[in-house]
């Protein structure tokens, strides 16, 4: 499943915890891409990233918890 993620509403957003819950929900994404991958999204540019369709339940969840916006795309 693909996923399209918009934006990050948290008050205070915790850098380190997106770019880790980015790094295991995704495939095929590093540590350091996961990283740069936060980044933009916090500056407010959209990511795409590519989930496994048998976690996408447990992605999806980690993913609101950390008030992060995002789009189903496939």
């Amino acid at each position: 499943m693909k996923l399209n993620l918009l934006s990050c509403d948290a008050q205070r957003p915790d850098k380190r915890a997106i770019a880790k819950c980015i790094a295991e929900v995704s495939i095929n994404i590093s540590d350091s891409l996961s990283h740069e991958l936060a980044d933009i999204l916090l500056e407010g540019d959209a990511v795409d990233i590519e989930v496994d369709d048998k976690n996408s339940g447990s992605a999806l969840r980690a993913l609101r918890k950390l008030d992060i916006d995002y789009e189903i795309i496939e």
